[in-house]
């Protein structure tokens, strides 16, 4: 279902930050309405309004296009040899068996180049949109952390106030007491929440499930019918059903629907046009995008583009674009969405035990073999993998594939493959940052 990774070479989730500025790419086969991006993203902001590029390299290569903004000249984009051996790099995952490759990198002044590769359909063969909308899974929790944040500054939620306070009642179970968990440890994975999957749905099968709608009560209940997984604070443990119960907190305290604050506070003010959190019961993904894959019972992969996500919701619902997602990592990092107070409560993470990888609130901070830090979350979900962080320079890297590690791993060895593949997405995410 919904897991977790940033750069590190796992086969979990993915993804990115940086500093973005005004983004308007160009898709590789057809602009329509929603591909104008980031019109404007941030670029709003009195004075920041900037020049932007976006250097399409889908296969066949298109010709690179340069965009003017309103005030200033154009800064440098990615350097050619940056944007080709990104090029490179998404090419390589498709010879690795993923059906089709995204990727953009943003410079720290929104300076942006792309690639697209592979087949966005298996059936068609039609090469995949470039920068095309994705099912971005857990990245969805960065959203929800942000705004959590932002409701900490306001003075309508404590970090380390227990969640009973905003939820009285609710949480509660065996071993289970929200008098007793913050909604720093939600936030941080160190609550000892059990998680839904494997009881929501009764089968891992996500072809039986696809198109079942399930509120986020249904989603707790079947957390909260198991037993706590430790005593709150002692340990940390990936666990969905924290951001579905942030999702739940973020209702109470604004009497608004999550993704109504996600879009309000966030994807409108920067400007985020193919940033979204779907409505109840949408199961197309809204604009131009690749289809994604996952292996089925007879070992094959099948389409599965089209599902209801409700059942990740506030864990990993959203659908957006590699460059957005640079446009709204940078964002929270260089103080358009939080006060700098905040961004340093976010960084402050607990050890994950893989590779000196932390976790903060709602980040995860990964070493760079360059030296330094990445900051990103990431995202899986049936279908697609999204893995990306920023750099200490503030360049952002998104890498989008249409299927899951596990689903392209060979099954002979499943475990062992599906790191392999999933540590050459980790590798290309590093050289970009690394600027190799």
């Amino acid at each position: 279902m919904l897991r977790v990774g940033v750069v590190g070479p796992r086969s979990h989730d993915t993804g990115g930050m940086g500093k973005a500025e005004k983004f308007s790419p160009v898709s590789s086969n057809a602009v329509t309405p929603e591909s104008s991006e980031a019109v404007g993203a941030a670029g709003t902001r009195a004075g920041r309004r900037r020049s932007v590029v976006w250097r399409v390299l889908a296969v066949p290569v298109v010709a690179a296009i340069a965009l003017g903004a309103a005030g200033g000249a154009a800064s440098a984009a990615p350097s050619k040899g940056e944007a080709e051996s990104l090029k490179a790099r998404a090419q390589g995952l498709v010879e690795a068996g993923y059906p089709a490759a995204l990727a953009a990198v943003s410079d720290s002044k929104g300076e942006s180049a792309g690639a697209a590769v592979g087949k966005g359909s298996l059936e068609t063969g039609q090469a995949p949109p470039m920068d095309g909308e994705v099912r971005v899974g857990s990245n969805t929790k960065t959203f929800v952390a942000v705004v959590v944040m932002q409701m900490v500054q306001e003075g309508k939620v404590g970090l380390d106030e227990p969640i009973e306070t905003y939820l009285p009642g609710l949480i509660k179970g065996e071993g289970v007491d929200g008098s007793k968990i913050t909604v720093r440890q939600l936030l941080q994975h160190t609550s000892g929440l059990p998680d839904f999957e494997e009881t929501l749905f009764g089968t891992t099968d996500v072809f039986q499930y696809r198109y079942h709608y399930v509120t986020p009560r249904d989603i707790l209940d079947s957390a909260l019918s198991k037993p706590a997984q430790f005593e709150p604070g002692t340990q940390w443990k990936y666990t969905n059903t924290n951001y579905v119960v942030l999702g739940m907190l973020v209702e109470r305290v604004s009497q608004r629907p999550v993704g109504e604050q996600i879009d309000e506070r966030i994807v409108k003010k920067l400007g985020l046009s193919r940033t979204y959190f779907p409505a109840q019961g949408e199961e197309k993904i809204r604009g131009t995008h690749p289809r994604g894959y996952h292996l089925n019972g007879e070992g094959k992969l099948e389409d599965i583009t089209e599902m209801d996500p409700a059942w990740g919701w506030a864990a990993g619902a959203m659908v957006s674009t590699p460059s957005e997602l640079n446009t709204f990592f940078q964002a929270v990092f260089d103080g358009r969405l939080l006060s700098q107070a905040s961004i340093d409560e976010m960084k402050k993470g607990v050890d994950i035990g893989s590779g000196g990888r932390v976790y903060g609130l709602g980040i995860v901070g990964t070493p760079l073999s360059c030296g330094g830090t990445a900051w990103g979350h990431g995202g899986d979900i049936e279908g697609y993998h999204t893995s990306g962080g920023v750099g200490p320079d503030g360049t952002a890297v998104t890498v989008a594939v249409t299927a899951l590690p596990t689903a392209i791993a060979d099954q002979n060895n499943p475990e062992s493959s599906a790191k392999e593949k999933a540590g050459k997405i980790a590798e290309a995410v590093d050289i970009s940052l690394c600027h190799k």
